[in-house]
């Protein structure tokens, strides 16, 4: 018994909690739009897998402040049956080197695909597990193929 509590202590992510606790209302996709988000393409990667379609927050773009309630990005997989379903959030700003409760950001350069400048992020995997880890940026169960049909 105590062997598989220490198994689960250790997989529990703290910050993965709190997200979920403060940003669930995005399970939505009209909560997103309706608090100031806009969809982007939906972004594969080169070797295999996906970040999902990233609605984005112009205006928490530009403060520059990182609140674990208002992520800059909420990030959706788009479903066969045409719905989106939330798997993830990202945390985007220009100052760092940042972090966000101990968890350090990546630093992107420009020119990069999204034509911003210079930037730190950090993607939390909340609702559909990455077994890159929970803070990688492509998650390999993630796709874009259902925007196909779109």
């Amino acid at each position: 018994m105590l062997a598989v509590s220490a198994v689960k202590a250790e997989t529990v992510n703290p910050l993965a909690e709190k997200v979920r606790a403060l940003d669930s209302r995005f399970e939505d996709v009209a909560v997103a739009k309706a608090e100031g988000y806009a969809p982007i393409p939906c972004a594969s990667g080169l070797t295999g897998g996906a970040m999902g379609i990233h609605y984005v927050n112009a205006d928490y773009l530009k403060d520059d402040a990182v609140d674990v309630a208002k992520p800059e990005a909420v990030m959706y997989e788009p479903t066969a049956d045409g719905t989106l379903k939330l798997i993830a959030v990202e945390y985007i700003t220009s100052k760092g080197p940042a972090s966000l409760e101990g968890h350090l950001f990546n630093f992107n350069t420009a020119p990069n695909r999204y034509g911003l400048g210079p930037f730190y992020e950090l993607h939390v995997w909340t609702w559909k597990q990455n077994p890159t880890g929970a803070f990688a940026d492509m998650n390999p169960n993630v796709s874009c193929n259902a925007m196909k049909g779109m």
